[in-house]
C-alpha cells in the first residue's frame, strides 16, 4: 500500500517476483482494491496469496505513534506476518521510518545487535560495495559502528559473495588523527577485531576499490547515498546536453549506444530494488518511494537472498565468535 505507485505497480512488482520458483508472495493491504489491481493484471491472481490489512501509515504519519495506533495497517501486519513464522521477509516502498520503527517493535533483534542498520549496495567500477548505516541511526556510539561492520562484513560475504571483505570506517581523512571523537575511538575498536578493516576512508574512495564496506552513521550513509544519487542523475543530463549540442556528438552517441545502456544499467538503483535493514529477526527490505515495478520485483528477489543465503544467521553467528556485543559495555567503563 506504500510509495508513490501504490498500489499499481508494487503489486505488478509482486506478480512478475512470483513468476520465479523459488518464491512465494503474499500481498498485504486492503484485500478488494488489491484484488481489483490483479484482476487487471489478467490471471495473475493465481500466483500471490492476499492478506487483508484494513490500515495504511500515510507518509506524513509520526513512524512511532502509526504504528502502535494503527494495528491493522499493512505494514503491523506484514511485520506481524514475519515474526510468527508465516513468510521469512518484509518488503515496502512505503513509509520507512514506520518500517524501521515496526521491525524494532514487533520483530526481535539479532542478539548483540543493539541498533539494526539500512545496508545500501552501490555499483562501483571495482564492484558492488556496501554502505552502512544509511539512513536509520544519527545518534551513535563506537559500539554501535562496529556492530554496523560486523553486519556489512556478513552481508558482503553472504550476498556480494566476496571472501574477506575489507572494512573501511568513514571519516574526514585517512589519517588516524582526523575525524571526531567517535570515529576515532571507534577506528581503535575496529582493530581489536577479527574484521580486514582497512582504517579510515573518504567520500572519494566510494569508487576506487579502497574498501568493499563503508561504515558510518546514518547521518553521514544517507547524506552520501543522496549525494550519489544526485550525481547519477546529474551526470546524465550533462551528457544529454552535450550530446545535443553537435551533430558529430549525435552520430558518437549512436555508435557508443550499446555502452550507454549498459553503464545507466549498471548505475539505476531499481537493479538493487532496494535496502536491507539488517539486525533484526527476518528480512526487511525497504524500497525507495518512487520504486516501480522493477524495482520491487528485485527489492523482492532480494529478500528472497537473505533468507536463503542465512545472513540473520551468518550475522548472530559472527557476533558470538567475536564477542563483539561486549565492547558496549568496554566503551562505558
Amino acid at each position: 500500500m506504500g510509495g508513490d505507485h501504490a498500489p499499481r505497480e508494487v503489486i505488478l512488482g509482486a506478480v512478475q517476483a512470483a513468476a520465479e520458483p523459488d518464491l512465494s508472495i503474499l500481498l498485504v493491504g486492503r484485500e478488494e482494491l488489491l484484488r481489483d489491481e490483479l484482476r487487471s493484471l489478467g490471471n495473475a491472481g493465481d500466483r500471490v496469496e492476499v492478506v487483508h490489512a484494513s490500515e495504511v501509515v500515510e507518509m506524513c504519519e509520526i513512524p512511532g505513534v502509526a504504528i502502535r495506533k494503527k494495528k491493522h495497517s499493512s505494514i503491523r501486519v506484514g511485520l506481524n506476518l514475519v515474526a510468527e513464522g508465516k513468510v521469512s521477509s518484509f518488503v515496502s516502498a512505503g513509509n520507512s521510518g514506520a518500517v524501521m520503527t515496526g521491525a524494532l517493535y514487533v520483530l526481535r533483534k539479532v542478539k548483540g545487535i543493539d541498533r539494526p542498520a539500512i545496508t545500501a549496495t552501490i555499483p562501483t567500477p571495482a564492484g558492488p560495495i556496501v554502505l552502512i548505516d544509511a539512513g536509520a541511526n544519527v545518534g551513535c556510539k563506537p559500539a554501535h559502528l562496529v556492530q554496523f561492520g560486523v553486519m556489512g562484513d556478513a552481508y558482503a560475504r553472504k550476498i556480494l559473495g566476496i571472501p574477506h571483505p575489507r572494512v573501511g570506517l568513514m571519516s574526514i581523512g585517512e589519517e588516524d588523527s582526523k575525524g571526531t571523537d567517535l570515529t576515532r575511538e571507534t577506528a581503535g575498536l575496529f582493530r581489536r577485531t577479527g574484521l580486514h578493516f582497512v582504517g579510515n576512508v573518504e567520500g572519494r574512495d566510494f569508487f576506487v576499490g579502497k574498501a568493499d564496506v563503508f561504515v558510518c552513521d546514518g547521518f553521514v550513509g544517507n547524506v552520501a547515498l543522496k549525494t550519489m544519487e544526485g550525481m547519477a542523475s546529474a551526470l546524465g543530463a550533462f551528457l544529454k546536453e552535450e550530446i545535443r549540442k553537435s551533430a558529430l556528438a549525435k552520430v558518437g552517441a549512436l555508435l557508443a549506444e550499446g555502452a550507454i545502456r549498459r553503464v545507466k544499467k549498471r548505475l539505476d538503483y531499481t537493479e538493487y530494488g532496494g535496502a536491507p535493514l539488517l539486525g533484526v529477526r527476518g528480512g526487511v527490505v525497504i524500497c525507495h518511494g518512487s520504486s516501480d515495478a522493477k524495482a520491487i520485483k528485485n527489492a523482492i528477489r532480494s529478500a528472497g537472498s537473505l533468507h536463503r543465503c542465512g545472513v540473520e544467521e551468518e550475522i548472530a553467528s559472527s557476533m558470538a565468535r567475536g564477542g563483539y556485543d561486549r565492547y558496549e559495555k568496554r566503551v562505558a567503563e
